[in-house]
């Protein structure tokens, strides 16, 4: 694995390159075969992106599986086997997205979720093998923002991390340049892009990014029904596939922190066989 080889020699604890590290660095810039060009290719990246990760599963080949792939894209990688050690790690690190595994030794992944979440809206991807809708729709509702089952392609899970880390910077930076609306108040609902924040009725409500998301995404649209199509796509930015739940669950988590009931909702309604609407 030359790459993760030309990582260990030449990072040094600081995170930057030494000084043979750079001629290196420009001699492979000018070299040729596909050795040199993969190298030259992986420094690149390496100054790229500087995201941090968490990855807590307590098979280690699976874990080590997944260091490998995304420190070949330049992510930094914290790597546990239980949840305990993930916990200490969250207290002391400044993350950018987890990746946990349900089957843990000391505590159940969807409970470790559902603490990381009290406290971080960072992306958290739910990797299990269980299939069944129900252990789906539990880490979706507990604050999951995706989730993958094994067993998986590593690039599908590379790929999930890049999607989930690009939203999570797209709905939590300000964004310059051309004027737009950045905040929604009407019937007792404030909701501010700028501040990534939402009140109902004088109550802060601790959304997900992806949750904030999607209520930011109906009020845009205020008056016209959005589908389920339409509100995946636009959010998660993903095709959509057909018997997808994902906007389901994140609908009815939404309803319960806006303390609504599904059937008779002030805020976000259900237009039956067409999609969702705010009034």
């Amino acid at each position: 694995m030359p790459i993760i080889t030309f990582e260990f020699l030449f990072f040094n604890r600081t995170g930057r390159l030494p000084f043979p590290a750079i001629s290196w660095y420009n001699t492979l810039q000018t070299g040729r075969g596909s050795l040199c060009a993969a190298a030259a290719r992986f420094f690149e990246r390496g100054f790229a992106m500087s995201e941090e990760i968490l990855v807590v599963d307590d098979e280690a080949a699976i874990a080590d599986l997944v260091e490998v792939y995304l420190k070949n894209e330049g992510y930094t990688v914290h790597k546990f086997g239980t949840a305990a050690d993930a916990l200490a790690c969250v207290d002391r690190t400044h993350l950018d997205l987890a990746i946990l595994d349900v089957m843990l030794p000391d505590m159940s992944g969807f409970t470790l979720c559902q603490r990381i979440r009290e406290r971080h809206l960072f992306p958290i991807i739910m990797l299990t093998a269980k299939v069944e809708d129900m252990d789906k729709i539990t880490g979706l509702t507990l604050g999951a923002d995706d989730y993958i089952t094994k067993p998986f392609n590593p690039l599908e899970l590379v790929a999930r991390v890049k999607t989930q880390l690009r939203r999570y910077t797209r709905y939590n930076t300000a964004e310059s340049g051309a004027k737009e609306v950045a905040e929604y108040d009407f019937r007792g609902l404030q909701i501010s892009k700028a501040t990534h924040k939402c009140v109902l009725f004088g109550e802060e409500l601790p959304l997900t990014p992806l949750e904030f998301a999607i209520l930011w995404y109906l009020c845009e649209r205020r008056g016209n029904v959005v589908s389920s199509e339409e509100l995946f796509e636009q959010v998660w930015g993903e095709k959509y596939m057909d018997s997808n739940n994902t906007v389901m669950s994140h609908i009815a988590r939404l309803r319960e922190k806006m303390h609504e009931p599904s059937r008779r909702s002030k805020f976000i309604k259900t237009v039956w066989g067409v999609g969702y609407t705010i009034e």
